[in-house]
């Protein structure tokens, strides 16, 4: 992660025209999915003749809208995306199927094109039935309502178990024009990579060739979304998909290796690194953010497989909520990360600018006092230095608290 997300940028303030992007429009309305008095559904529109790049969760599981919007994106490029929360459509089997493509044809009814031109995406309470008809009742209404300026809108409605929407606009120049790259993305449980169990959409209005678009979208992913971790569950649902209109007029932008292509990943990985750390922010329970960085590994896998040890223990988690120096627990998640040949002696461990592990055992400076004075922070560095070669890995999580088990134990409630 290259930086932390400041708590004005997780938010909704009105800033047009600060998140436009031209050729796209957006509505949110409410359809009764499974709450009362709030938006649920969202349609964005982009303009004919769009770019789209996506990845979708690896979970053997996926969710029947992931089959359908893998279907209809091989097939030809979207006009039309349609997001509703409060019900996943998972674990339905064929109706469900079935459900997310008449939800498809209803929108393309309406929005006048080809039902593969829709692209659906559910979040919410898994094994229940999508009730199509509540969403193709709402679906007139917000076409009628679609505005470029709904991105707030959009991100509120999108949303589950999260606390706060996440928004995020970035503006760069290609070929002399001005450019933006705006994203809206949702949640905050079942958070883990291979795609990091989130819905994240993203516009740009700059003109791209299909193969940078997903190259570029794959490699912000890598950096952000699938680099984050609440709990360790990957979802049945997760999508990330970036839309390129072409609006701002620029020749379209081929290679990342020239000053336009560079420029144009560079915005696309600022705008997925500051919604990953917004999931993170607001993850379900959560009372501080920690980054877990592990250097002077032998390999990036190896660094990795320490970083989500550390990230993914239930006992580190919980003596970060209590603010517990326990750095046993990092010892041992260490320890136990599969690490073959590891030598501890040559291992240190950083709570902070703190070393607390070196030499096999504790550090011979090391206070409780220091330690719990790192600990007690809302933001957390855990630095493992392995001592074996020139390769790291950094993943953002947070604690695990009380609420976090009270919000997942009365979610279908």
């Amino acid at each position: 992660m290259s930086r932390f997300l400041s708590d004005g940028d997780v938010m909704t303030r009105p800033s047009p025209p600060g998140h436009l992007v031209d050729g796209v429009r957006l509505a949110a309305g409410a359809a009764g999915i499974r709450y009362t008095g709030r938006d649920d559904l969202v349609i964005i529109e982009v303009v004919k003749g769009s770019g789209c790049a996506a990845v979708f969760t690896r979970n053997a599981f996926c969710a029947a809208p992931v089959h359908v919007a893998k279907a209809h994106l091989s097939r030809t490029a979207p006009r039309y995306l349609l997001i509703n929360a409060g019900n996943a459509n998972a674990g339905t089997g064929r109706r469900g199927i079935q459900d997310a493509e008449s939800s498809c044809a209803a929108l393309a009814r309406v929005g006048q094109c080809a039902a593969e031109e829709v692209l659906p995406f559910s979040t919410g309470v898994i094994g229940e039935h999508l009730p199509v008809e509540r969403i193709a009742a709402a679906l007139p209404d917000l076409m009628d309502r679609l505005d470029a300026r709904a991105w707030p809108d959009a991100a509120r409605a999108i949303m589950t178990t999260d606390r706060v929407p996440k928004l995020v606009s970035r503006e760069f120049e290609l070929h002399g024009r001005p450019a933006r790259v705006t994203g809206i993305s949702k949640g905050a449980g079942m958070i883990c990579p291979d795609m990091a169990t989130m819905l994240a959409f993203l516009a740009t209005d700059a003109a791209v060739s299909p193969t940078l678009l997903q190259d570029c979208l794959r490699a912000a992913v890598a950096g952000s979304f699938n680099a984050i971790t609440v709990d360790g569950d990957t979802s049945t649902n997760d999508a990330c998909v970036l839309l390129a209109t072409g609006a701002c007029g620029n020749p379209p932008v081929r290679d990342t290796g020239t000053a336009d292509g560079a420029a144009l990943r560079k915005a696309v990985e600022a705008v997925c690194v500051d919604l990953a750390t917004a999931l993170v922010r607001d993850a379900e329970g959560a009372t501080k953010l920690v980054t877990v960085r592990v250097d002077d590994a032998a390999n990036a896998d190896e660094a990795r497989s320490v970083a989500y040890t550390i990230a993914h223990s239930p006992l580190v988690k919980t003596a970060l909520f209590a603010s517990d120096p326990n750095w046993g627990r990092i010892l041992a998640a260490v320890g136990r990360a599969g690490i073959q040949d590891l030598e501890i002696e040559r291992v240190r461990i950083y709570l902070g600018d703190v070393l607390i592990v070196e030499a096999g055992g504790r550090a011979p400076d090391y206070t409780e006092a220091a330690g719990a004075a790192v600990m007690a922070r809302p933001e957390i560095l855990i630095r493992v230095s392995l001592g074996r070669g020139l390769a790291e890995a950094r993943v953002l999580t947070c604690d695990l608290s009380y609420d976090y088990v009270r919000i997942n134990a009365e979610y279908r409630s």
